[in-house]
């Protein structure tokens, strides 16, 4: 199906059921910019991942568009994360010999070939309609990880085909705990290397550009791992937060870190937990087994006013010492801002956005164009400061 047509399908679709003409509206213009092929070019003159984002919002509906852009209330931790990585300088190191670098890594036993990892966002065949099928290739073809949200619009098997088997999956702990454990067995089953438990959801964020848009999926779109648990998995006509009523059964609102100890008995995948922002958090993780931490604020999108992930993570990486891995996310556009990440202490980035806004401009391309954009800046953020391997990015490059 071309690109236009897949489009066209979708949105008029959803533009016919809303109430009354505005949503349309926003809709209508937006399809006209779709170029008549699937997957058009990528311009010359996108040389970064804000480049790619302009391309983006021309190639998407603004109901796609603010979705996955906007943040909660008044955006202030959507802000705050990119401009603590402004605000931080590097500090380079001159006459060093940096002919040859090394941004290989391992984390669990896989190796990446650079440290910046796809992290899980919803509703990829909002963007192109290959969705997470064309996320997951280029995830591969880069050698990273892509991680497959829950919210998926593609099957945890195909992306586990798509991907060769590398990928992780993230998590929900849902009330019913039946659910989720059927929910671990099948990404366990298909070949996930991790789980990523999202730990900073017991109720969605309110995203006000979702509420006047009056965000839904459209017709032919469904979060399609949950089908069996939701009658169609479809969001027609909500006008929540963005997720609102039709996933709300989704999340736990008890959930406690017993539940963390009870989804260790059912699986051997090793358990990332996503959303910690405090080191005494941190640190009642590891004193649970957890081996992985993921820094993260949800890009901005649960709690408002929360701190920027870059600000927070030196101290968490201090707390937690070797007793796990830890990771972040969460304002990364440049690969400076993963090497500034990186030199506080991260094992590797994950980032969301930027994947995206290559997903909507161009398919598989444009997340091969926006993995490889940040590897190639990482790559010479490094040699410009006097760093070889990633072993080498440390904290003295960033207090002088």
């Amino acid at each position: 199906m071309e690109r236009s047509d897949f489009l066209k399908k979708t949105f008029m679709a959803a533009g016919g059921l809303a109430t009354g003409s505005s949503l349309n509206a926003k809709i209508q213009p937006s399809i006209k910019s779709f170029a008549n092929s699937q997957d058009p070019d990528i311009p010359l003159d996108v040389l970064n991942i804000f480049d790619l984002e302009r391309l983006a919002k021309e190639r998407l509906p603004v109901l796609a568009y603010d979705y996955y852009r906007s943040g909660a209330w008044d955006e202030t931790t959507l802000k705050a994360n990119r401009e603590s990585f402004e605000k931080l300088k590097i500090h380079y190191k001159i006459l060093v010999d940096v002919e040859k670098r090394d941004l290989s890594t391992t984390i669990f036993g896989q190796h990446i070939d650079f440290p910046i990892l796809v992290a899980p966002t919803a509703f990829h065949k909002l963007a192109h309609p290959d969705g997470e099928l064309a996320t997951g290739r280029a995830a591969l073809k880069a050698k990273t990880i892509m991680t497959l949200s829950s919210l998926s619009t593609t099957t945890i098997e195909e992306v586990a085909e798509a991907t060769n088997k590398t990928f992780w999956f993230q998590l929900y702990i849902n009330k019913q705990r039946e659910y989720t454990r059927d929910l671990v067995a099948r990404a366990e089953s298909a070949g996930a290397k991790a789980l990523v438990v999202t730990v900073d959801t017991p109720l969605w964020g309110r995203r006000e550009r979702d509420v006047r848009n009056g965000f839904h999926l459209p017709p032919g779109l469904s979060a399609i791992n949950l089908v069996k648990y939701q009658q169609d998995g479809i969001a027609k006509g909500q006008t929540g937060a963005g997720l609102g009523q039709s996933f709300s059964w989704v999340l736990d609102a008890t959930l406690q870190w017993k539940d963390l100890e009870w989804l260790a008995t059912i699986t051997k995948l090793p358990i990332i937990i996503k959303g910690v922002c405090r080191v005494d958090d941190a640190i009642k993780a590891t004193e649970h087994g957890i081996k992985g931490i993921l820094v993260s604020n949800h890009g901005g999108r649960q709690m408002d006013s929360a701190p920027a992930t870059i600000d927070v993570l030196p101290a968490i990486v201090d707390a937690v010492g070797n007793h796990a891995t830890v990771l972040m996310d969460g304002g990364i556009r440049r690969g400076t801002d993963a090497m500034k990440a990186l030199a506080q202490g991260a094992k590797a980035v994950l980032v969301g956005r930027p994947v995206l806004w290559g997903l909507a401009a161009g398919g598989q391309q444009g997340v091969e164009k926006a993995l490889s954009m940040l590897r190639e800046e990482l790559d010479l953020g490094m040699a410009l400061s006097g760093c070889r391997n990633l072993k080498e990015l440390n904290r003295s490059l960033l207090q002088g």
